[in-house]
């Protein structure tokens, strides 16, 4: 099996705050991040399959980079994450978009199979998804 990941940027803003929560638990819970603030994220894209016989490709790259910019990146890119239909109900926690990216593409990924969605909110965090519960 061969595995391909395709890495992609955005940018966003958000802030950590559940509503159900009063402003000093969610302070207390999310510290500074409970302030509007914005990151520069890196977004890798891991699928896994055989290289076609006569491509010798498991997905042509160009046709991954489409697929992660039509569904995920001009959904999130320059957004403000609290508002956006794809985390609606959800904190816009890294955790909860390396789940909702999944969900977004694992059923678009032709001939081969979504491994993993990694996601990188600052240079030292990130986060990885791998489709397992």
């Amino acid at each position: 099996m061969l595995y391909l990941t395709r890495r992609e940027r955005f940018s966003a803003a958000h802030r950590l705050w559940k509503e159900s929560f009063d402003k000093e638990k969610n302070e207390d819970i999310y510290g500074e991040c409970s302030n509007f603030h914005g990151h520069n994220y890196v977004l890798e894209v891991t699928v896994k399959g055989k290289n076609d016989p006569e491509s010798s490709f498991v997905i042509n790259l160009k046709t991954l980079s489409k697929i992660i910019r039509e569904h995920i990146i001009s959904k999130l890119d320059h957004k403000f994450l609290n508002d956006i239909e794809m985390l609606e109900g959800k904190t816009p926690t890294s955790e909860n978009l390396s789940l909702v990216i999944w969900e977004e593409l694992k059923d678009k990924i032709p001939n081969a199979e979504l491994f993993s969605v990694k996601i990188y909110e600052t240079e030292n965090n990130c986060v990885e998804y791998r489709g397992e519960d």
